[in-house]
């Protein structure tokens, strides 16, 4: 690898997996800390606000502020301000709410410009998909926090948001934004917070559509771990393959040598 000066880093798979920190991830980031590497957590996480995901990783001994972590609901609240159009109904679920400051929440009786869709777990009923249909039927827009088929929980894999993206899609015939990766503009959030170019910055995930795939068609290069989600049969299969492929982020060291 060349010119590497930066990394951007998934959390759920990579760092931890459920409620557990994978076996030396901890390290690597003291690692990257103290060899003078940027980074950035770049996460597809729509349950919690920033703040809450930081304080989660001080919990699990990572040393992360918040301004180090990217989420969707900030993708989603710098586009909606662009627009000028910031009222929003959110089905979701946790308090990922928290980081829509600054937005008009849907009040009854109107119709939102946005369906604003992240990981809502049981939320997911009948009437809440219901709602959101009536909205994106009577002229609001659909925005996607994220789009991924599943995730893995710490009872195992588990539907993420992509599936009811994916419904509501189907029954009102509208096409999603997606605010999360892969979106491009999302790890240009990233990236420009860095203050680096794509070429001079790696992505390592557990997703090789999502992270791989959204990195290669943002100019990076892709670093994929075993840990999380990672299934090989997936990985084999996948159109774009990584850079380098790794047993876990502990082992960052073993690629950076080949900077």
């Amino acid at each position: 690898m060349k010119e590497v000066r930066g990394f951007l880093i998934d959390l759920d798979g990579v760092l931890y997996t459920g409620n557990q920190p994978v076996e030396g991830a901890g390290e690597a980031i003291a690692f990257l800390i103290d060899h003078g590497y940027v980074f950035r957590c770049v996460s597809n996480s729509t349950r919690k606000c920033r703040q809450t995901i930081a304080a989660r990783l001080s919990s699990m001994g990572f040393d992360i502020p918040a301004d180090h972590i990217f989420t969707p609901p900030l993708a989603a609240v710098a586009h909606m301000r662009k627009t000028g159009k910031t009222g929003y109904h959110l089905l979701a679920t946790g308090d990922v709410e928290k980081d829509f400051t600054g937005m008009k929440k849907n009040e009854p009786g109107m119709i939102p410009d946005w369906v604003v869709v992240g990981d809502a777990g049981d939320n997911v009923t009948y009437d809440s998909m219901n709602t959101a249909f009536r909205f994106l039927m009577d002229g609001a827009e659909l925005l996607a926090l994220e789009n991924d088929r599943y995730w893995m929980a710490a009872d195992g894999l588990s539907l993420s948001a992509g599936p009811v993206v994916r419904a509501l899609e189907y029954a009102s015939g509208k096409t999603a934004l997606v605010m999360g990766k892969p979106s491009q503009a999302f790890f240009s959030l990233a990236l420009q917070d860095m203050n680096l170019r794509p070429d001079e910055a790696v992505m390592i995930g557990d997703d090789i559509q999502t992270d791989i795939g959204g990195a290669y068609h943002a100019g990076m290069r892709g670093i994929l771990v075993r840990t999380g989600k990672y299934r090989r049969d997936s990985a084999e299969a996948a159109p774009v393959q990584p850079a380098f492929t790794i047993d876990s982020i502990a082992h960052i060291t073993e690629v950076i040598q080949h900077n």
